[in-house]
């Protein structure tokens, strides 16, 4: 695998724009893709797992689907789902940094990223964090990387925390208008329920257990609902998971929206999705993005055009503006990994 380390690295140092791609299930996400592209799939395989110390390290270019059998073999998962939407590789799910429905309980993909090996913009392989949750120390850039749509370098290699596989689950359903919904999901939170999952849409409110069958018996008990039989209830966290349920069919914008759990229903005529206890929001079909980022700030969150839109939706970039302390932050790190703009530009904000 060293000479194909050498073929990014001679890529890098001619200092063109590059496009990194590994499966390219995440193209939709984020700003344009410019630069010439640059394939990680070559660059794969699996170079550590310890089971016992819960941690395993694969190259970047290793599919994502590879990395979950070899866990499934052991009992254990990833346990923050992310989704593959396709043929994904292990650095593309680092760079792109999302989750599955079980990221409220069980914590975001950045929570379980120990190090990375990361090729700057000047070509140099450099190692940050560990194998091991106790050499994360000071600043912690492998999980600054999470979530920055490659813009500060190539990941190499990751080394990433597993969990064992959950002993029993249930899911459970309700009929409820979405007030109800989320006055349930927020009073369960604060209660000793095995929660996983919480998905509400049209009326609907289903609910993921996860831990000892004694404690799933026992809350199935006590909240009641209508018990979800396998593998129906599999087939609907995976199909929430990767975005292959009706709600997020078709081309109409898709905007996600990160809000406190506690903030009341949006007064918005778009269809919704509501998920991790009431914290993550989908819409479609918002037409004003401006109009609908002012309602989001004023709920104490912000909103992503996750996928679609086209001309003013996008204009000015799909996340949601950053403060201008925030904006020189991101320009020094971008100007520290990569000085030359090698790495996706414009895939994060227009003007990194």
């Amino acid at each position: 695998m060293s000479d194909r380390v050498e073929e990014f690295r001679s890529r890098i140092l001619e200092r063109k724009p590059l496009r990194l791609k590994g499966g390219g299930s995440k193209d939709f996400y984020g700003g344009p893709l410019l630069g010439e592209v640059l394939d990680t799939r070559g660059y794969s395989g699996i170079v550590g797992y310890e089971p016992t110390e819960l941690v395993i390290t694969a190259r970047c270019g290793t599919p994502l689907a590879e990395i979950e059998s070899a866990l499934a073999t052991r009992r254990q998962v990833l346990a923050c789902e992310p989704p593959h939407f396709g043929n994904a590789t292990i650095g593309g799910a680092v760079a792109a940094g999302l989750s599955g429905p079980r990221r409220a309980v069980a914590g975001s993909l950045r929570d379980y990223v120990l190090g990375v090996k990361l090729m700057d913009g000047e070509g140099r392989e450099l190692n940050f964090g560990g194998q091991v949750m106790k050499n994360v120390a000071g600043f912690d850039v492998s999980r600054l990387v999470t979530g920055s749509l490659g813009t500060l370098g190539l990941i190499l290699d990751v080394s990433l925390k597993v969990m064992p596989l959950p002993v029993a689950e249930a899911t459970l359903r309700f009929e409820m208008p979405q007030d109800k919904a989320l006055d349930a999901m927020n009073r369960w939170a604060g209660q000793p329920v095995p929660l996983a999952a919480t998905c509400w849409q049209d009326g609907v409110l289903t609910l993921r257990l996860s831990g000892a069958q004694a404690a799933i018996t026992a809350a199935c008990a006590n909240l009641g609902g209508e018990r979800v039989a396998e593998p129906d209830a599999s087939s609907f966290w995976d199909s929430l998971r990767e975005q292959t349920t009706a709600f997020f069919a078709g081309d109409a914008p898709l905007w996600r929206l990160s809000l406190p759990s506690v903030a009341p229903p949006l007064a918005v005529p778009d269809a919704q999705l509501i998920e991790w206890g009431g914290a993550q929001r989908w819409l479609r079909g918002a037409a004003n993005g401006a109009s609908l980022r002012e309602m989001a700030a004023k709920a104490g969150g912000h909103a992503t055009l996750f996928r679609g839109g086209h001309g003013e939706q996008r204009a000015g970039g799909v996340f949601a503006p950053l403060s201008p302390a925030l904006t020189e932050v991101h320009r020094r790190l971008k100007q520290s990994f990569d000085p030359y703009g090698v790495f996706n530009p414009g895939r994060l904000y227009p003007e990194l």
